[in-house]
């Protein structure tokens, strides 16, 4: 499964990408998250809680960080096992363009698979439930970058 998209936030580019690598802001932003602890400047661990159709599962998985180049884009891939469930695993291309001082245009492109009872639910709820997943991600990520800058 792909999926592509951008999102203009109002902040500047290098405070998104302060957020972007941020644990606490990730975690906030990501839907159903336990836990997400940085084990190193490009490696982290998480716990994510998630239902698709009828299957809830709980993923346990890592996450790391590759091709950075700050503060302009990077690679983050991940895999992680819901037991039972399945799996998944798959990558995204964050790119960050600075649109004026304080708007930056954050594009993405996604690559998922998954695996397991998962694949069994077919691709259209699956692919309808990770385009859901990622818009709210990034519409809380928004939110969360803007709002921190609001406060400064």
């Amino acid at each position: 499964m792909q999926m592509n998209d951008s999102q203009r936030i109002l902040a500047s580019q290098e405070k998104v990408w302060a957020a972007l690598n941020d644990p606490a802001v990730l975690k906030q932003c990501i839907p159903g998250c336990q836990s997400l602890e940085m084990s190193s400047p490009t490696d982290m661990t998480a716990t994510v809680v998630l239902r698709v159709g009828p299957v809830k599962a709980t993923f346990g998985g890592k996450v790391t960080l590759s091709d950075l180049d700050p503060p302009n884009s990077y690679r983050i891939t991940g895999e992680g096992s819901g037991g039972i469930a399945g799996f998944a695993k798959g990558g995204a291309t964050v790119t960050l363009t600075a649109e004026g001082p304080d708007v930056t245009l954050l594009h993405y492109n996604v690559d998922a698979q998954i695996g397991g009872k998962l694949a069994q639910l077919g691709g259209r709820l699956i692919d309808s439930t990770a385009k859901k997943l990622a818009a709210e991600f990034f519409t809380a990520f928004g939110n969360a970058v803007v709002a921190a800058h609001a406060a400064e």
